[in-house]
């Protein structure tokens, strides 16, 4: 039993999360399964982790299994699914498996990055495909979503077929392809499976998601009737709320401005894999001051509230060639990801001081969600008929959400799987057998380590309570040579008495240096710990507060 061949599924992000999705499928015996990896994402920092630019999956478990790892297969070009591919795979150096469009995308991030570990193969892999990987033959099936060319995944094995959904929805007017491939899920459905791996995003939402073409619609009646200039932010990997938004602007007379490096990055690839034909060429920014405000909309980065984005520039007017003035209309056509609330906030506040109006999905149809409702759910349920139902892409609200729903839909089984799980879907009971070491990794500008390593915990620190850093002489008497030399960064300038800080700390070095007796400051490190507590307790008793403390002691 021990040895016998088992199918598992391992979730090293997304599970228990909204980004960060990595999924591992094993095959074999316990001490020697081969694995594959669906996708390989990011997610994006907060305020709790200053200076870090992304969160990577924490992959130490492959470095194990790095022999038994097949191959790689990306469902998607969305940061979340594919943004870390660049920095892990180079440790991984196995097959990669992406459509065109992702390839190209992936290729212009790594050029744009400036990434030097070299181009990563890819093999093309596209809807109606099949490739083989070790024991496992996976098939490519369409769906929509709100980028170009994803793709759900079909896993067969000697133990069963396993149906992983990837980002999707059902649309039945899509601004751009591909359709949801009702009548290849049945099919699969038909041949029999044994799990579905499935999207939890919108599993709390009742009904059915709303049409692209209704957006479509909505947004050209808003630039139709605009008296001012338009400027429309979303996703920038949204290639059909592009095009959607550029036919809507040409059918009004007007030209479209891009605005945002990532923006433009998408559109070259898009053009490159043919999605833009029939789209004019686009204004450059500086013609955009040439042209009446009523003949003139801008697609722009900066619906999350990213401080270096086009659109937070503008919020601030830091634009060199391009601005907005009161009347002119704003539209987030975009959903607010959990935790940038306020940023986003801050933005639409800079635009209304400066007489803009804002438009929202909360006052009309600018933005749809490219994941399933409940009623959607439901129907994939019935066409594939799952043994097994497994919630992934989701925080625990939207997971459990999912299980309540695939359980009242006559789902057999339903486990709780988390990342790090170790989940067996056969042979025997489907349940959680084990888990792998799992969690996050921090890119900090070019170097990539974990919490400790990239210093995230003494930088949390420094941004609280500032740091003082002191350098003490001592001639052969042990007496002080001149002043002791004190800086203190990140501190207040008075203290509670209302004096320099930086003086009421340098008489505490001073003090404490000479309430030792000299016999006793031979030993320098500990002179040095005695002026580190002494003005680290200094500072506390005037500000409430115990900055980080840095000594030098020498003696000359």
């Amino acid at each position: 039993m021990a040895n016998q061949d088992e199918l598992v599924f391992l979730p090293l992000g997304g599970v228990g999360e909204i980004g960060m999705n990595l999924a591992l499928y094993g095959y074999g015996p316990k001490d020697h399964r081969q694995w594959i990896m669906v996708d390989c994402g990011v997610t994006f920092p907060g305020p709790d982790l200053p200076g870090v630019d992304l969160v990577l999956p924490d992959i130490r478990f492959l470095a194990k299994e790095r022999k038994n790892l097949k191959g790689i297969i990306i469902t998607h070009a969305h940061e979340d699914h594919y943004g870390a591919l660049n920095d892990l795979w180079p440790g991984l150096n196995v097959p990669v498996y992406a459509s065109g469009f992702t390839a190209g995308l992936l290729e212009a991030k790594r050029n744009y990055e400036r990434n030097t570990m070299g181009q990563i193969p890819i093999t093309p892999f596209k809807a109606g495909d099949r490739v083989n990987i070790g024991p496992f033959e996976v098939e490519a099936i369409g769906v929509n979503h709100s980028i170009p060319e994803p793709m759900s995944l079909v896993i067969r094995t000697p133990l069963g077929n396993v149906v992983h959904t990837g980002d999707w929805k059902i649309d039945h007017e899509p601004s751009l392809g591909p359709f949801t491939d009702e009548a290849r899920f049945r099919q699969v459905g038909d041949e029999g499976v044994l799990a579905l791996l499935c999207d939890s995003t919108n599993a709390m939402r009742d009904g059915v998601s709303p049409s692209e073409k209704s957006v479509s619609e909505s947004l050209g009646k808003i630039i139709e009737a605009a008296e001012g200039r338009v400027a429309i932010t979303t996703f920038s990997s949204n290639v059909g709320r592009i095009r959607t938004v550029a036919q809507a602007a040409e059918a009004a007379g007007r030209e479209i401005l891009l605005l945002g490096s990532s923006l433009k990055r998408v559109v070259e690839v898009a053009r490159d894999n043919g999605l833009m034909e029939g789209i004019k060429p686009f204004i450059a920014e500086d013609e955009y001051g040439y042209i009446p405000r009523d003949k003139v909309v801008i697609i722009l980065t900066g619906s999350q509230g990213e401080q270096r984005a086009a659109l937070a520039k503008l919020s601030r007017d830091e634009m060199r060639n391009v601005a907005l003035s009161s009347g002119d209309i704003v539209v987030f056509s975009s959903r607010a990801i959990p935790g940038n609330e306020k940023a986003i906030g801050d933005i639409k506040n800079g635009l209304i001081e400066q007489g803009i109006q804002i438009i929202t999905d909360s006052d009309t149809l600018v933005h749809v969600s490219g994941h399933p409702r409940r009623n959607e759910l439901q129907q994939m349920y019935q066409w594939v008929r799952p043994q097994v139902l497994v919630p992934v892409h989701g925080e625990a609200a939207h997971l459990v959400a999912q299980k309540l729903l695939g359980e009242q839909s006559g789902i057999p089984f339903v486990p709780k799987v988390r990342n790090g799980d170790i989940l067996r879907l056969a042979p025997g009971p489907v349940e959680v057998i084990g888990e792998a070491p799992h969690g996050r990794i921090f890119k900090d500008g070019t170097l990539i380590g974990d919490y400790d390593e990239m210093g995230i915990g003494d930088r949390k620190k420094l941004s609280f309570v500032g740091h003082v850093t002191i350098n003490v002489l001592l001639d052969s008497k042990l007496d002080i040579v001149g002043d002791p030399d004190l800086v203190a960064i990140g501190l207040p300038q008075y203290d509670i008495e209302g004096e320099e800080m930086e003086d009421t700390l340098f008489d505490a070095v001073v003090s404490a240096i000479e309430s030792i007796p000299r016999a006793r400051r031979k030993d320098l490190a500990m002179l040095q710990e005695a002026v580190r507590r002494a003005v680290r307790s200094t500072a506390n008793a005037v500000w409430g507060k115990k900055p980080v403390v840095t000594v030098f002691m020498n003696k000359i």
